[in-house]
């Protein structure tokens, strides 16, 4: 599809190429759960330097974790040599709940998973309530 539409002089922007090509592996995966009161969030991003590579900001209610990633790879024979160079930027936002500060967010990078922890805000537990309804 992608090919189409290079031959006949549309511009296809790198993720949109890879999209309509099945290339799934370079989009930035995210798998967020609920854990004794924290919310954790996962990427599966092996490959990067967390320092340079990964920026995660609290905005408001969001949670922003962006990725940049560079792929290079060299294939050497007897017919020749070929190079390719991939990169992006990719991100995710997550809705949290009200009350997180940036102080509670705690991030770690290890064997190829971003791990954020996001300790919950006690939330006021109590039973149903029936709601009355008035005639107007």
């Amino acid at each position: 599809m992608s090919n189409l539409l290079q031959r006949i002089g549309v511009d296809v922007p790198e993720p949109v190429r890879r999209f309509l090509e099945g290339d799934l592996d370079s989009w930035l995966r995210v798998e967020e759960y609920r854990e004794d009161g924290t919310l954790v969030v996962k990427a599966e991003v092996p490959g990067i330097n967390p320092e340079s590579d990964v920026e995660i900001n609290l905005v408001g209610n969001q949670l922003q974790i962006g990725v940049r990633r560079e792929e290079r790879s060299e294939h050497k024979d007897k017919e020749g040599y070929h190079s390719e160079f991939r990169y992006g930027t990719f991100s995710r936002s997550v809705t949290l709940p009200a009350g997180v500060t940036q102080d509670d967010v705690q991030a770690s990078y290890r064997d190829g998973v971003l791990e954020v922890r996001v300790p919950l805000p006690e939330e006021a537990v109590s039973g149903p309530r029936r709601i009355p309804i008035t005639r107007g």
